[in-house]
């Protein structure tokens, strides 16, 4: 057979298995030890508390887990906690006809027993606690009635614990034939809306309150008695006390000064003792200092020493060394050098010698150029008369005038401030018109030439034919 054979039948046992496993735990209930797990499905055999045998169609499992068949048993969980219960009455007449209303706390449970099991579960089973609940308060609050009305309000008042009992007693066998017990029940208060309570407790308070205020006065007054007796005797004992408590002082102090003399005496020979001591100690251990400190510099130079031994071995083999080979290089690249430069100086002296020659050449001709034609100018100047002088100067008072007006084009803006009704530019051009006019003035200050007359005797000729 081969191994798909194998795993075929192997797979599906694992798979049954797994469900199998699944269903066991599904099926398997626990409950806890507060509640009561019934199986219904199957008939049982039970034997009642009296002696006879029936059989019911469950079984019952407090706490625990047990094994629920599937497709044949179902299980249903049984509260078994404490239900805690709270009763109020209506107005109910006691035994004397006043009516009164309680307030009442009580416990229940289901009883623990087999057989009240079995009875809480045919009359419980899935009600829950509600349920319980629900069945268990009016039949307390019918027996709570019910001992009400055997009973006065005084002997209610007297008697709570009397009152609890009965109607606990009262309700056992209610609760037994349904399956429940009562743990516990308390008469919290009762009341009535006609005052009679009221009306009953005052007598006894208005005695209580006399009795209590004639018993506070008889105390007052002994105690006031007691107390002025107490008060003298203490006054005795505390001047008593007093006069033994300044003998006992000053007995103290007297022994005190004793006392404290001798120990500032025995503290000044300690205190001289230890100042003598810390100073020996303080000198011993200056001289362990010194001799310390005298082995640490010893120490010291020593390392000084060998430190400066090493630098100077180490200054030997990185610098000296080094240097010496550098110095051998850098004499020979500076012969190579220098050898160079000498080379190249004379090639320099020479060109510069053959340039001097050549541009001394040149300064010598552009010199006399210039001495002869500084010459033939002197010449020219020593012939001109007045006439070709003063042309020449009126070929140069444009630039002057040039000149004169030139800062006027640097200004960005004028500002003109007139009171005249004229208009201000008209005197800043009569401004500069003065300026011009001076010139000749000017030019005859410095060169001794009258332009004036020079223009009045090129101009005069010509006017005098046309009168």
């Amino acid at each position: 057979m081969n191994l798909a054979t194998w795993l075929i039948p192997a797979g599906v046992i694992v798979v049954l298995v797994i469900l199998l496993g699944f269903v066991f735990a599904k099926q398997y209930r626990k409950v806890g030890p507060n509640e009561a797990l019934i199986i219904s499905g199957r008939k049982k055999t039970i034997t009642q508390p009296d002696g006879t045998r029936r059989k019911v169609g469950y079984r019952i499992r407090l706490g625990g887990g047990t094994f629920i068949r599937p497709f044949v048993e179902k299980a249903d969980v049984l509260p078994m906690d404490i239900i805690p219960l709270v009763i109020r009455t209506p107005e109910v007449l006691t035994r004397g006809g006043v009516p009164i209303l309680a307030d009442a706390t009580a416990q229940v449970k289901i009883d623990s027993s087999e057989a009240a099991i079995h009875i809480a579960a045919e009359q419980f089973l899935g009600q829950g606690k509600d349920g319980i609940r629900d069945v268990a308060v009016p039949v307390l609050e019918g027996r709570t009635r019910e001992v009400i009305g055997t009973m006065t309000v005084e002997e209610i008042y007297r008697g709570r614990a009397e009152f609890n009992e009965k109607v606990t007693e009262a309700v056992r066998a209610d609760f037994a034939r349904m399956g429940l017990v009562l743990l516990s029940f308390a008469l919290r208060e009762f009341s009535d809306t006609q005052g009679y309570i009221e009306a009953l407790s005052k007598p006894v308070i208005s005695a209580a309150k006399r009795e209590a205020a004639i018993a506070e006065a008889e105390s007052q007054k002994e105690s006031i008695i007691k107390s002025s007796q107490a008060r003298k005797e203490g006054e005795v004992a505390r001047l008593q006390a007093e006069a033994l408590i300044a003998k006992a002082q000053w007995d103290n102090e007297v022994k005190k000064s004793e006392s404290l003399t001798t120990v500032n005496s025995k503290k000044a020979q300690a205190d001289f003792s230890y100042e003598l001591e810390r100073f020996r100690l303080g000198q011993e251990l200056k001289k362990e200092e010194s001799k310390v400190k005298m082995i640490e510099k010893e120490q010291a130079i020593k390392i000084e020493e060998l430190e400066i031994l090493r630098r100077e071995r180490e200054l030997e083999a990185n610098v000296l060394k080094p240097s010496d080979a550098r110095k051998y290089q850098i004499k020979a690249e500076a012969e190579a050098e220098e050898y160079r430069l000498q080379a190249e100086a004379r090639g320099k002296a020479e060109a510069s010698r053959l340039e001097g020659q050549a541009e001394a050449g040149r300064i010598k001709e552009k010199g006399f150029a210039e001495a002869e034609a500084m010459a033939k100018r002197a010449e020219a100047m020593s012939r001109f008369n007045e006439a070709a002088i003063l042309e020449m100067y009126m070929k140069v008072l444009p630039e002057v005038v040039r000149g004169v007006s030139e800062p006027l084009s640097k200004i960005d803006k004028i500002v003109l401030v007139n009171s005249d009704k004229d208009l201000g530019t008209g005197k800043l051009t009569a401004q500069v018109a003065q300026v011009l006019s001076q010139i000749p003035d000017i030019v005859q200050a410095l060169t001794g030439a009258d332009i004036k007359t020079f223009l009045k005797n090129k101009l005069s000729p010509e006017e005098k034919p046309a009168k």
